[in-house]
């Protein structure tokens, strides 16, 4: 995880706003807790969520996500990452937040899975 990758502000239906990075799919990640987001870029469009996530290891979760297959058919070619709290209650606030205005694609819809 490079601290040059670009970055990026989601808001969440709260109105509250996350800092991301953004990295190709298939980025190798650090064993560190955090929220992150597939995504896919309309050509000069802005972003889109695919899916939205949260886990307690960035790098086991995202180096085989059974989630991968739909957030690509669905557009992604980026994974948005924020580095988060080791606490799950922050990551899953943050996610169903983040869900709840966004509702990707390959979320089951009302629910965080992931």
């Amino acid at each position: 995880m490079s601290n040059e990758a670009p970055k990026i502000s989601w808001p969440g239906k709260s109105g509250r706003t996350y800092d991301y990075t953004i990295y190709p799919i298939g980025t190798p990640f650090i064993d560190r807790p955090g929220n992150y987001l597939y995504a896919r870029q309309p050509s000069a469009g802005q972003w889109q969520p695919t899916y939205i996530g949260q886990t307690s290891s960035l790098r086991d979760r995202l180096a085989d996500h059974e989630k991968e297959y739909c957030a690509k058919r669905n557009g992604a070619t980026h994974i948005h990452v924020h580095v988060s709290s080791d606490r799950e209650d922050v990551r899953t606030a943050e996610e169903f937040d983040l869900i709840a205005k966004w509702q990707p694609a390959c979320n089951t819809v009302g629910v965080a899975n992931g």
